[in-house]
Order: structure tokens, then C-alpha cells, then sequence
């Protein structure tokens, strides 16, 4: 487990200081992610590579409130507006009356972490993503849930 940590803190620094094409051509986002629910989505960049994303998830058993740190690279040659990003986070979900005895909690709490792709459309205000976002609960519904990620479209604020 040691190792897949220490691969995954490498990947990231050799990834932040890499040659980046391009920073994203927007600050600003807000739409909808089809997950394993369906989401309302905000992004906003904190500075030209790093974002911060707020997603609420509205699904079959409950809500999910996720919070979301994302490094975007971007190095996709002759792509321009196509980068990939990876980031942590955290989620606090609370689930519906009728569940509480299946997941044996009211609130399932845990870390995040998020892995994808992010394309601004040239010429107009959408920008596409599509994630993998796997969450570990640590209290509650404890255990791996690797269900969630997406596809986001966002309407382009700024």
C-alpha cells in the first residue's frame, strides 16, 4: 500500500512539474455531472492550474456533498482546451430514512479522490469533463466506493 502511495506522490510531482501547454481558458463553471446519481457541479480555479470543484449529489439512497482539489495538467499536443487533472478530497453524504437501516448510519463521511479529463469547447462557454472518483468512507458506510465520477457539463461563468 506504501508503494502505491509513494508511486501516486511521484506521478503527481514529476506530473506539476512537467512541461503544461496551456492553463485553462476559464475560471469559472457550473452544470450538471451524471454519476451514480445526478449532480449539480461548480468549478472554480484558485489559480491557472489548480481548481476547486463542489458537487452535491442527488442519488436513489440520499445526498453526497463532495469537495474536490484538482491539479490540471495539461499536455495533450495538438488538443488545444483537453487536459487531465487529479486531485483529493472529501465527501459527507446522509442517507434517506429508508436506507438508514441498510447502511446501519444516518451520514457516511470519508476522503476522495478524482482522476479525469477537462475540455473547454473553442468559441463557446461549455466545458466537457469526464472523472473517475473514487471515495473511501470512514465513518458510516465504511468501506471503498469506486461508483462515482462522471461526465459534468458545465456552463463557462468567467
Amino acid at each position: 500500500m506504501k508503494k502505491v502511495f509513494l508511486s501516486i506522490a511521484i506521478l503527481i510531482s514529476l506530473s506539476a512539474f512537467s512541461q503544461m501547454e496551456n492553463a485553462a481558458s476559464y475560471k469559472t463553471a457550473l452544470g450538471v455531472k451524471i454519476s451514480a446519481g445526478v449532480a449539480a457541479s461548480y468549478k472554480m480555479f484558485v489559480t491557472p492550474k489548480n481548481a476547486l470543484e463542489v458537487q452535491s449529489t442527488f442519488f436513489k439512497q440520499g445526498v453526497r456533498l463532495v469537495g474536490l482539489y484538482e491539479f490540471h495538467l495539461y499536455s495533450f499536443a495538438g488538443a488545444p482546451g483537453l487536459g487531465w487533472y487529479i486531485g483529493p478530497g472529501a465527501h459527507v453524504g446522509f442517507w434517506k430514512k429508508n436506507y438508514r437501516d441498510t447502511y446501519n448510519s444516518t451520514a457516511d463521511i470519508g476522503i476522495d479522490g478524482v482522476l479525469g479529463l477537462d475540455y473547454r469547447i473553442k468559441n463557446a462557454p461549455i466545458n466537457l469533463s469526464l472523472d473517475w472518483q473514487p471515495s473511501l468512507s470512514l465513518l458510516g458506510n465504511a468501506g471503498l466506493s469506486p461508483q462515482f465520477g462522471g461526465l459534468a457539463i458545465r456552463y463557462i461563468l468567467d
